[in-house]
């Protein structure tokens, strides 16, 4: 494998070990986070401003594991040192495998904890960059689409019904429910009609 593939991970995940020293801290990247939060939502409470910064921190744990892993499935598929049926697996897997050392180098630290949950976050964001990678994001795009429309139409009626037995308003689901209703029925009759268009073939000129 060349290093223009590889060395661009390896890079990566000293970066990451470097951020998982005192340095990347809540403390430390309070000290410059928070004051911007504090100018982007003025009404915010400190506590409410502590919990975006727990959550944003959580996101940068996700950007940073999904970035990793498509390196590793760049260097992998690119470098064509494995079979490609196996580039994702192993991307996620050594994704995986360095997230686990990181939360472990992590408690060596008085000002850092070592998670299990930080480990699941970091194996989430590697999962969708390898899945994206592998599938396309079309592909994964259109999937995600068809899941939330049916969670949509499904979770909204039977809200709807309970709310009718409750006799609670439903207010919005009027609305989200049958347009995602009507969103999975136009998406079938769209593939319908272009599957059977692919079998009746071009017509051949006269």
């Amino acid at each position: 494998m060349r290093p223009t593939f590889w060395v661009p991970p390896v890079l990566w995940m000293a970066l990451i070990l470097w951020f998982s020293s005192d340095t990347g801290s809540a403390v430390h990247t309070g000290r410059w986070l928070l004051p911007i939060l504090r100018a982007l939502a003025p009404w915010a409470t400190p506590a409410q401003l502590d919990t975006i910064h727990a959550l944003t921190r959580k996101g940068g744990h996700v950007t940073e594991y999904a970035i990793l892993a498509g390196l590793w499935l760049r260097a992998l598929v690119g470098g064509r040192a494995v079979r490609p049926a196996a580039t994702a697996w192993i991307a996620f897997a050594l994704t995986l495998g360095w997230a686990i050392l990181d939360e472990t180098y992590q408690s060596f630290f008085p000002s850092r904890t070592a998670s299990a949950t930080d480990v699941a976050i970091d194996g989430t964001g590697a999962l969708l960059a390898v899945v994206v990678g592998h599938l396309g994001w079309r592909r994964v795009a259109e999937r995600a689409t068809v899941f939330l429309l049916w969670v949509t139409a499904l979770g909204g009626g039977a809200a709807l019904a309970l709310n009718a037995l409750t006799g609670v308003p439903s207010r919005a689901l009027w609305l989200t429910t049958p347009l995602a209703a009507f969103g999975l029925l136009g998406r079938r009759l769209w593939w319908a009609r272009r599957r059977d268009s692919s079998k009746e073939g071009p017509t051949a000129p006269r």
